[in-house]
């Protein structure tokens, strides 16, 4: 299979490159010195509540603690031109810092959230005040419900931190009465972040997928998922992209899995794994196969990883993701070469 061959030969020279965890939803705990507990990937409101009840801040404390971390991100077409950092300073989770999407990414590359060299991801992680040995939430908006947390503990998880959990979700940790907070945050002190490995294994690059995508219908081809988180008709090409002069469409194999289906309707959380599993089944997604998760920058692409994740659906180790996604996709190939696909069957 090609796609074995090309895990390791395509990671980028810039980065470390090795295993660093044996499975991206294990959660390593330290039980003597930890006073708290969060046993899933994905953890409630009132779960991560009691939480931070049994781990409140303190500035002479070296004890792991848990930490809110604001993964807040909007369209840049966004119809009302919110910002994260805006929603973050309005109405946020006390003691939460504000993870920026837009600022830790890799600076050069022209698409637009690729992910961060080792080193910026560690400087980013020093710079908010964050150990190695915290527990980290990472929390969305109560705007968009599930939206772009998923992407920042997918990069978390890539970077290898330890403990890292999905809150389900901020839409309800406000309903539910939980406190918040607003204005400008406490300054936090600096931490001592280690520059981590980078686990080649989770992530997707663009000359996989295209090898990928060039062997589609060939012999031996056949142990690969593709799912595409954008919306139907970008998928088909017959809806635009929002980013001007973009082509839509999509990759040979590709299967369209529009995020919101993954989401409960009106509070926007998750839906249960057994949901979940019903609706990749009615997908006809195999889960004996690799499941590469893609979108448009590689944001909503997570929601569908961490889907699977919470259905455990397919081996852990076999759901990646694509990090460019259709950005890059559809600016490194084109049309003529067969590699864009518009259909509406």
């Amino acid at each position: 299979m090609v796609l074995v061959a090309l895990r390791t030969t395509f990671a980028s020279p810039t980065r470390l490159v090795r295993r660093t965890m044996s499975s991206p939803h294990a959660l390593p705990q330290r039980p003597q010195q930890r006073q708290f507990s969060l046993s899933s990937y994905i953890v409630t409101p009132k779960e991560l509540h009691e939480a931070l009840k049994k781990s409140p801040p303190t500035k002479i404390s070296t004890s792991p603690r848990v930490i809110p971390l604001c993964a807040a991100w909007f369209m840049p077409n966004d119809p009302e031109g919110r910002k994260g950092i805006d929603v973050f300073r309005k109405s946020r989770i006390p003691q939460a810092r504000f993870f920026d999407i837009d600022a830790v990414k890799d600076h050069e590359s022209p698409y637009p959230h690729m992910l961060p060299t080792a080193e910026t991801f560690a400087e980013a992680m020093s710079d908010l005040g964050i150990r190695r040995d915290d527990a980290i939430v990472v929390y969305d908006t109560e705007e968009l419900g599930i939206f772009s947390a998923p992407r920042v503990g997918w990069t978390l998880r890539v970077f290898g931190h330890p403990n890292v959990h999905i809150l389900n979700n901020h839409r309800l940790w406000v309903r539910e009465g939980y406190p918040t907070e607003s204005g400008e945050p406490a300054p936090v002190e600096k931490s001592n972040y280690p520059v981590p490995a980078y686990d080649t294994d989770l992530v997707v690059r663009f000359p996989e997928m295209k090898e990928i995508a060039k062997d589609y219908g060939k012999e031996g081809s056949e142990g690969i998922e593709i799912l595409d988180a954008r919306s139907y008709g970008r998928w088909a090409g017959t809806e635009n992209e929002p980013r001007p002069g973009l082509s839509s469409g999509h990759m040979p194999g590709s299967k369209s899995m529009p995020f919101q289906e993954l989401l409960d309707p009106e509070t926007k959380t998750l839906l249960p794994g057994p949901e979940l599993r019903k609706i990749f089944e009615a997908k006809g997604v195999d889960p004996a196969k690799t499941i590469i998760s893609s979108c448009g920058t590689g944001v909503t692409a997570a929601i569908i990883e961490t889907a699977l994740g919470e259905a455990d659906y397919g081996e852990t180790r076999e759901r990646r993701l694509y990090d460019g996604s259709w950005t890059e996709w559809a600016q490194r190939v084109s049309e003529d070469s067969g590699l864009i696909r518009k259909t509406t069957t």
